[in-house]
C-alpha cells in the first residue's frame, strides 16, 4: 500500500510524519554518542609490595614495677615509736624511714660500758701483780707457783676486757639498730606497721621500690612462651597513652607457671622508659615472634576468586587492574602473609576493591604508600 504524499496530508498530520521519520536518526546519534563517552574511572588506594620481616603479632597486658623491691626490717624488736615516711613518697639514700623505743638499748649500752670499765679496772691490777711476781721470780725471791698464779689472772684479766668491749660493740649496735634508714633511692610502695605497734625483728616496715630500673610484667600463657624466640624484642606502651612507648627485652622468666592461672610471670625491662611510665602503670607489650622474611598484605586488600583469596593488581602503565589469585600462608590481625602471586614492587589495591572489575581504569588516591 503506498503512502500519500507529505504534500497531500494535512499540516498536523504531516508534522508527525516528519517527527517519526526522524526519530531512528535521533536514536542512531544519541547512541554513537555514548559510544564515545570515556569510560568509568575508579579512585582506589593502594601499596607498593615490599618483603619484609612478618611474624605472629602477640599483645599483652602487664603492669609497671620496679626492678629491685625490697622490704626494710628492723634487725632486733620493740615499739615503734615513729615512721616518717608514707606510700608514695619519693626517699633518698639515708633518710630516717622509722624508729623504735630506744630505752632498753641504751640502757644495756649503759651496762655494758660499766662492765668495761670494771674489767679494765681489774686488769690494771692484774698487770700490776703481774709484773711485781715476775720481777721477785726472776730474782729467785718468790716462788713459781705464784709468779704462774699470777700470770694466768692477768690472762684472764685480759680475756675479760676483750669481752667486755664485745658486749660494748653489740649494745652500741643494738642501739644503731633502733632506726631504720634508707640504703638506696626509691619509692615507698608499702608499709608494715604503724607508730605504736611493737614488731618483731625481720617483720617489713616499708618496701621501697628502688630506682634502679623499671620492669613491665606481664602473665603470659604457656602457648605463646613456647613460641617465643631466646631474645624477643618488645614494644611497650601505656593503654591509656599508646603515643607513650618504650622498648624492652625479657629480662627474666618464671621457671614454674603459677598454680591458679597457669601462666608464667615475664619480666620485661624497659630501655629508658618515659617519665609518664609511672609505678604501677597498665601497659600493653607487643612483640612479634616466629619472624621470617615474607610479603605482608592490610587484610583490607583480600578478596576472592573462584572461592580463593585473590588481590587486585595495578598495571602501573595502563592504570587498569587485573585480579590474580595468591597463596595466604597465615592470617594475622589486620594482615595477611602472602606466599605465592604477587612479587615486590607490584602495585595491591587495598581500598575499593569491592567496586571493580578486571580490565578497570583506575586512579591513585594520595599515591601508592
Amino acid at each position: 500500500m503506498a503512502l500519500p504524499s507529505a504534500s497531500g496530508m494535512p499540516r498536523k498530520a504531516r508534522s508527525k510524519f516528519v517527527l517519526f521519520a526522524l526519530l531512528p536518526c535521533l536514536l542512531l546519534a544519541c547512541s554513537r554518542e555514548e559510544d564515545k563517552a570515556e569510560p568509568e574511572i575508579r579512585p582506589v588506594r593502594a601499596v607498593t609490595i615490599e618483603k619484609r620481616e612478618a611474624g605472629d603479632n602477640i599483645q599483652l597486658a602487664g603492669i609497671v614495677e620496679s626492678q629491685v623491691q625490697v622490704d626494710l626490717a628492723f634487725r632486733i624488736g620493740g615499739r615503734l615509736t615513729e615512721r616518717p615516711v608514707n606510700v608514695g613518697d619519693t626517699i633518698k639514700a639515708g633518710q630516717l624511714i622509722a624508729r623504735l623505743d630506744p630505752t632498753d638499748e641504751r640502757n644495756g649500752l649503759r651496762a655494758a660500758e660499766a662492765a668495761l670499765v670494771a674489767a679494765t679496772g681489774q686488769l690494771s691490777e692484774a698487770r700490776i701483780n703481774y709484773d711485781r711476781q715476775r720481777h721477785l721470780y726472776e730474782r729467785q725471791i718468790a716462788a713459781r707457783v705464784a709468779f704462774e698464779r699470777a700470770e694466768q689472772v692477768f690472762t684472764t684479766a685480759q680475756a675479760a676486757v676483750k669481752a667486755a668491749e664485745a658486749q660494748v660493740g653489740i649494745a652500741s649496735q643494738r642501739l644503731d639498730d633502733t632506726e631504720l634508714y634508707a640504703d638506696a633511692p626509691g619509692v615507698v610502695t608499702a608499709r608494715g606497721a604503724e607508730p605504736g605497734e611493737v614488731v618483731q625483728p625481720g617483720r617489713m616496715i616499708v618496701q621501697i621500690a628502688r630506682d634502679e630500673g623499671k620492669d613491665a610484667v606481664f602473665n603470659v600463657p604457656p602457648n605463646i612462651r613456647g613460641a617465643s624466640q631466646p631474645d624477643p624484642e618488645v614494644t611497650v606502651s601505656l593503654s591509656l597513652s599508646p603515643d607513650v612507648t618504650a622498648m624492652g627485652r625479657v629480662r627474666e622468666i618464671a621457671p614454674r607457671a603459677d598454680a591458679a592461672t597457669g601462666t608464667f610471670r615475664v619480666r620485661v625491662g624497659l630501655i629508658d622508659p618515659p617519665a609518664e611510665m609511672r609505678l604501677g602503670s597498665t601497659v600493653i607489650g607487643r612483640a612479634t615472634f616466629a619472624r621470617h622474611a615474607g610479603i605482608e598484605l592490610p587484610a583490607s586488600a583480600l578478596t576472592s576468586r573462584d572461592g580463593q583469596p585473590a588481590v587486585w593488581v595495578v598495571d602501573p602503565k595502563a592504570m587498569t587492574v587485573a585480579l590474580r589469585s595468591i597463596g595466604v600462608a597465615r592470617f594475622n590481625s589486620g594482615s595477611v602473609v602472602v606466599s605465592e602471586g604477587v612479587a615486590p614492587g607490584e602495585l595491591v589495591v587495598t581500598a575499593g576493591v569491592q567496586a571493580l572489575r578486571p580490565g578497570q581504569k583506575v586512579r591513585l588516591l594520595g599515591g601508592a604508600s
